[in-house]
């Protein structure tokens, strides 16, 4: 604002300053045309000079006005959805802590939704801070696509488990075999004896078992041919 006076002022100048100058020229100017620009240059300069007392005006107001701490703002605020700072500063730790959680993906969806949705039955969701942050996690755990813990899959022939749990919409991994058939042990008698039209059920491997049976692919060394 006072920028804006200081210009003002300024072009006020510039206006006296040319009405000056025009009038050291009038001899090379004819009268009519004289009296023109002299009574358009007395115009503008009246303009901005109301527009500038207007201006001043504003500013004596606003320096007039009572404004509100912010702190004080923000504590009316916290008081309006019954929390204390302390109160926030916990919220914020569990909204940050969600927001990895499900940007990570750390299932089940089905207990990330359950703590968002105690989120927001915390009035303290409502503030300006946090609004914005819970919808954006309703929305990311809305597009969370889970795998499902476990599919099933038909035998074909030339099956073996081996096989199976090779396979890349499955485990990519041989090794892994001994998951389907600890699965399904009540349709499996010999693990070396599958058959067509047997329905296995193919559970999802832990974090642990997946790296258990990497490992031992890694370390697996064929015996030497004779």
């Amino acid at each position: 604002m006072k920028k804006y006076l200081i210009g003002l002022f300024a072009i006020l100048l510039f206006f006296s300053a040319n009405i000056f100058a025009q009038e050291t020229e009038q001899d090379t100017l004819s009268s009519d045309q004289w009296e023109a620009m002299m009574t358009d240059l007395r115009a503008q300069k009246e303009s901005l000079t109301q527009e500038l007392n207007s201006l001043q005006a504003e500013v004596n107001n606003l320096k007039n006005t009572n404004v509100q701490d912010y702190s004080d703002c923000m504590s009316e605020l916290y008081a309006m959805v019954g929390a204390t700072q302390s109160d926030v500063n916990n919220f914020e730790n569990a909204v940050s802590q969600l927001e990895s959680n499900i940007n990570m993906k750390e299932g089940p969806k089905a207990d990330r939704q359950k703590d968002l949705d105690a989120l927001k039955m915390n009035k303290i969701s409502a503030l300006p801070q946090f609004y914005d942050r819970v919808q954006n996690m309703q929305r990311a755990l809305d597009n969370w696509i889970e795998a499902p813990k476990e599919v099933d899959y038909t035998v074909v022939k030339g099956d073996c488990l081996w096989n199976i749990a090779k396979k890349k919409d499955f485990y990519g991994n041989g090794f892994a075999w001994p998951n389907i058939y600890k699965a399904n042990r009540d349709k499996i008698k010999n693990p070396d004896l599958i058959y067509p039209k047997q329905v296995f059920t193919i559970p999802k491997l832990t974090d642990e078992e997946k790296a258990k049976y990497d490992k031992i692919r890694r370390n697996y060394k064929p015996a030497p041919v004779q």
